[in-house]
């Protein structure tokens, strides 16, 4: 069984952001194919796969195709048991789902004057009054949720969920554009931000294309709010402490430097994506704490 996902640019579909997480976080292997959104190529990529007309869609075995965030997530879930998408426990399952159903369909207002934007962080976006009322809102289910399946982990219902998955651009936004949440809100996105894989595709958004003016806002900004990377930098040139890429084993051919270190990998797409945040990557870890 094989899976494509298509996806918008990384830094900026919130929709793409929730669909890969319901692969990377759960240790189910994927295809990515990314259009550049505002352009024609993601009707250009989906044309073969009609109906389908938005990012993200999943395409299974390169025939079937599955269209929206809420469809892939319970695909998924059937296909995959032990992957544990949704809670175990029934109660928890059901909590899970109605979060996960009220954000696929809702806060409007949120995603209106926040969109998600993950290669800045502002002081300030002056929420207007329905904003603040869908953080509000926000904050009641969150604390619903974790009262009602008595978690005791930085996420919504027990262990890290499909629920925890659908308020991921969520978490984003509320850091990218600084909004007023309580500590026990902030706390949880606080986890989004230290999430592996949300990491991972951070890191991969800002290094995916230009920017989109779309986007652009004139706030004051400050620095992104999550983990600090290390300090790398792209190099010319392929001489590296390696030959082989630590993510494809591929040959070297592009080269990052780190504490005075060079080391080397097949593509400008894996080195840039490593200089942005080298701490997401286990694999590039594992070859530099060696």
């Amino acid at each position: 069984m094989s899976y494509t996902l298509v996806i918008g640019d990384r830094g900026y579909s919130s929709w793409s952001l929730r669909g890969w997480l319901l692969f990377a976080a759960f240790g189910i292997p994927v295809t990515t194919r990314s259009a550049r959104l505002y352009t024609d190529e993601l009707a250009t990529m989906l044309r073969p796969y009609a109906p389908a007309k938005t990012a993200p869609t999943l395409v299974i075995d390169d025939t079937l195709v599955v269209m929206e965030t809420a469809a892939i997530a319970e695909e998924l879930a059937s296909r995959h048991p032990a992957a544990a998408i949704w809670p175990q426990d029934p109660a928890a399952r059901a909590v899970a789902r109605s979060l996960a159903a009220e954000m696929h369909a809702g806060f409007v207002a949120l995603r209106s004057h926040c969109p998600m934007n993950l290669r800045v962080s502002y002081t300030d976006c002056a929420p207007p009054e329905a904003v603040l009322a869908d953080l509000a809102r926000l904050e009641m289910i969150w604390a619903w949720a974790r009262q009602t399946t008595r978690s005791t982990t930085p996420w919504l219902c027990g262990d890290y969920s499909a629920a925890d998955a659908f308020f991921a651009p969520v978490a984003a936004r509320i850091a990218g554009y600084n909004l007023p949440v309580s500590a026990a809100a902030q706390a949880y996105v606080n986890a989004h931000l230290h999430h592996p894989a949300f990491r991972q595709w951070r890191a991969m958004g800002l290094i995916d294309g230009a920017d989109q003016d779309t986007y652009r806002r004139t706030y004051p900004t400050r620095p992104w709010p999550g983990p600090a990377p290390l300090a790398a930098k792209a190099v010319t040139g392929a001489q590296a402490e390696n030959t082989a890429c630590p993510y494809s084993g591929d040959p070297v051919t592009h080269v990052l430097e780190i504490t005075g270190r060079r080391i080397g990998f097949c593509n400008a797409f894996c080195r840039d994506k490593t200089v942005a945040d080298p701490a997401a990557w286990p694999k590039f870890m594992a070859l530099y704490q060696s």
